[in-house]
């Protein structure tokens, strides 16, 4: 763990590390995730991206991601930069290394699109996230996530018509 990590935009190179992390983070959150290197590289990469990742890596190798987007906050009146995952390497946690993410994402976004605030999520059952992120400063806000997925979605967009 010697190595000094460094943090850079990640590149469309970086789709198959990106897709391992996740499933890596996935399976430590039991919540599996199901982008692929192809995903990755067609959302999130070239003309109309999704999404941006910054990739943290010591000697050549990745230890870590953010992966994040523009977020607007109406009661802000703000633009913010949404924080979907973050994670790092078992080894390297507790030694600053998701704090340096996290500041990379808030620096981006901020030159990129103006940023004011960083919002995430953090799963109920992580208490350990939630403590690290609380020590930052995040705070609970109240406003219950809800996802309309499947079939519900299809059905819900074709009502557009």
């Amino acid at each position: 763990m010697s190595a000094s990590v460094h943090i850079r935009p990640a590149i469309e190179a970086d789709a198959g590390a990106i897709a391992a992390m996740l499933a890596r983070m996935g399976a430590e959150l039991g919540d599996p995730c199901t982008s692929t290197e192809a995903t990755i590289r067609a959302q999130g990469f070239g003309p109309g991206a999704h999404f941006s990742v910054l990739v943290a890596e010591a000697d050549g190798a990745p230890v870590g991601f953010a992966l994040y987007f523009p977020h607007f906050s109406t009661t802000r009146g703000r633009p913010g930069a949404y924080v979907q995952d973050i994670w790092t390497e078992p080894a390297r946690r507790g030694a600053g290394l998701g704090v340096r993410l996290l500041a990379a994402v808030a620096d981006r976004a901020a030159q990129d699109w103006g940023a004011a605030y960083l919002a995430l999520g953090v799963h109920g059952h992580n208490a350990a996230a939630a403590r690290f992120y609380q020590r930052l400063g995040f705070t609970a806000e109240d406003v219950q996530p809800m996802a309309l997925t499947g079939g519900r979605f299809t059905a819900l967009a074709g009502e557009a018509a």
